[in-house]
């Protein structure tokens, strides 16, 4: 519109200038208007704009900071990185390396060689041999340390003093009950064997309890509520690798009661996960201690139930996951300025929390749970003990599980298989054992062990040939085994059917009888069977 009425206007000028050419009668013609010359000078540009000859030059990250992770936390620590890159124009590349397990393997190969991640995630209880190799540097949390829950710093404290993680996540075990076969939760183990009898004298279930998992760990609350523990203290209270308790009094006690639970018939002699988890999900025990990451099946089966604490004060392991700088990285500075300032906030706490299901280390976002299982999982472990995280906790597991399970099922007294699970973890903390190329498998139990996957049992020690080979004979019955190589009589050294630390188990299959020969080469890590 505007563009015709230009036009228009443009026209009318043109025509009145064409008349005014021509001429206008001498009665109307009106005087020129004076002509004003302008008083000032239109000054022109000195300068040319300067048109952009090229975009503008991109800021190359100064340095890469990179993570490892497991495939939860991968995607938050990925979110941030965008935030960090603006902050510190530092690139952070985080690598999901599948579960928080598989991290430790592959950090203790690849940081001496000084191709390990900046920062990696891990347990606590790792930082026995990380600390002892020099893989982990000490952290300052400054004015954030405040923030945290302090059993959760505990954890991640050494004993030489210093701190070595940044914790995000707890762990430990809950009792478990069913509330519909339990109105009150027992407050002694003695009341719950009087609960477990009448529902047993009823009809209504097959046991009273079952212990899912390892003993060792799986059963700690039984073992501590009657003075039982793995290791003592000193004076500054470290852990005091010395003091050896597998065959203290309350331990022997402690496994004597367990024994006698099962030969009452109130508790099945095997500790089998998923045999006593299906037992309390379909409501043929009224008890179980589990831990959180047991709750996505719980809550998944329909079972009623509630989290308390255990019976008689019994206390559970307490485990932490945290955040760990690598002693060898360059950028040390730059990891704990990642770790303080982008991941010890309320924001990614809170997210780690939501996505991990663990009670968060992190104070204000443990106090807003909103998780009433967590916050009872919490409870359940106010007395909890941080597992022990020195080096020597490594020799510990296999012959406290095996002791146990000797006893349950009556192979040994309580005693004297206490007394020779600690006789065990002893010869293997002096170094008797260093040196012993071993076989643990699914067979051992068949072939002279007391138990299967000891990795210090002599009956499947092998020899060491003239030609530097190993090798072990034994007679095995027919059936469908596994079996991994590992050294100096525990799981530190291991390895698999592909010749590299904690690769797979080697299967053997037997359709009989049969005499079988293990051949082992140092050089290759290999194991060849022969069947006879």
């Amino acid at each position: 519109m505007k563009k015709k009425l230009l036009m228009i206007m443009v026209s009318v000028l043109v025509l009145s200038l064409a008349l005014s050419a021509c001429g206008t009668p001498a009665a109307t013609e009106v005087p020129a208007a004076p002509v004003v010359e302008p008083t000032t000078a239109v000054v022109a540009p000195t300068t040319a704009p300067v048109e952009p000859t090229s975009p503008p030059a991109v800021v190359e990250p100064s340095a890469t900071l990179k993570i490892w992770a497991d495939d939860t936390r991968t995607p938050i620590l990925l979110d941030l990185a965008d935030e960090f890159l603006a902050e510190y124009n530092v690139e952070l590349v985080v690598e999901d390396l599948g579960v928080v397990q598989d991290i430790r393997s592959q950090a203790i190969i690849a940081i001496p060689a000084g191709e390990g991640p900046d920062i990696f995630i891990g347990v606590h209880d790792w930082l026995g041999a990380l600390v002892d190799s020099g893989l982990v540097a000490p952290i300052d949390l400054g004015d954030k340390e405040g923030e945290f829950v302090g059993s959760a710093l505990d954890a991640f404290t050494y004993i030489d003093g210093n701190l070595y993680g940044v914790p995000y996540a707890t762990e430990n075990l809950g009792f478990f009950y069913n509330t519909e076969l339990v109105d009150t939760p027992p407050t002694t183990w003695e009341e719950m064997l009087e609960i477990g009898r009448t529902l047993q004298d009823a009809g209504t279930v097959q046991y009273a309890i079952a212990i899912g998992g390892d003993p060792g760990y799986n059963a700690l609350p039984m073992q501590t509520s009657f003075g039982g523990y793995v290791f003592g203290v000193d004076a500054n209270g470290a852990w005091n690798a010395a003091d050896v308790g597998l065959d203290g009094e309350g331990m022997v006690e402690a496994v004597s009661w367990m024994t006698s639970v099962v030969d009452e018939g109130l508790m099945p002699n095997t500790t089998d996960y998923e045999t006593a988890h299906s037992l309390f999900e379909t409501g043929q025990i009224p008890f179980l201690m589990a831990g959180p990451w047991a709750l996505d099946r719980i809550r998944a089966s329909g079972v009623p139930y509630a989290v308390t604490a255990f019976p008689s004060e019994g206390a559970p392991f307490l485990g932490v996951q945290g955040f760990m700088i690598n002693a060898f990285s360059e950028n040390t500075l730059l990891a704990q300025a990642f770790l303080t300032e982008f991941v010890a906030t309320e924001e990614t706490m809170q997210l780690l929390y939501e996505t991990g299901l663990r009670p968060s280390a992190y104070t204000s976002v443990l106090d807003t749970t909103a998780d009433p299982d967590l916050k009872a999982m919490g409870l359940a472990g106010a007395n909890a003990i941080p597992m022990p995280n020195i080096p020597e906790m490594g020799s510990v597991w296999s012959a406290w599980n095996n002791g146990i399970t000797l006893a349950l099922t009556g192979q040994l007294t309580a005693e004297e298989s206490m007394i020779d699970a600690a006789e065990q973890v002893r010869a293997l903390i002096q170094g008797a054992l260093v040196g012993m190329v071993n076989l643990p498998g699914s067979y051992q139990d068949k072939a002279g062990c007391g138990a299967a996957w000891d990795p210090a049992c002599p009956a499947t020690a092998m020899v060491e040939g003239d030609d530097g080979l190993f090798t072990l004979t034994a007679a095995i019955p027919a059936g469908e085994y596994e079996f991994k190589v590992a050294l100096d009589g525990d799981w530190k050294v291991n390895y698999g059917s592909d010749g590299v630390q904690d690769g797979p188990n080697y299967a053997l299959s037997l359709t009989a009888d049969s005499t079988v020969t293990f051949v082992y080469d140092p050089e290759t890590k290999l194991v060849e069977i022969t069947v006879e």
